[in-house]
């Protein structure tokens, strides 16, 4: 096991707060953490990096870059499909 700190927050099925509370721990450790999410999860990323970003304003948390872009995944009948994927940086500002 790796004892290097990561600063990616994968989204997936799990209740919305689950990864704005692993967000907000990791933040308190890092200057960024970047959120990953794919296909159908995209939204729930969206909505992580909103919630840290506007109800921890006084926080000083703010939305960096935004990266967005497709990955080719083989599907379980065997097709190549192409999925979404995003990328949302969430920073502390400097003050």
């Amino acid at each position: 096991m790796s004892t290097e700190t990561r600063d990616t927050i994968f989204i997936g099925k799990k209740p919305l707060m689950a990864y704005v509370t692993s967000t907000l721990i990791q933040l308190a450790n890092m200057p960024s953490v970047n959120i990953k999410a794919r296909g159908l999860s995209i939204s729930r990323a969206v909505d992580v990096a909103q919630i840290v970003a506007r109800k921890t304003e006084n926080a000083g948390y703010s939305i960096g870059s935004v990266t967005i872009g497709s990955e080719s995944l083989e599907s379980e009948d065997g097709r190549t499909r192409n999925v979404s994927t995003i990328e949302i940086e969430v920073k502390k500002n400097v003050e």
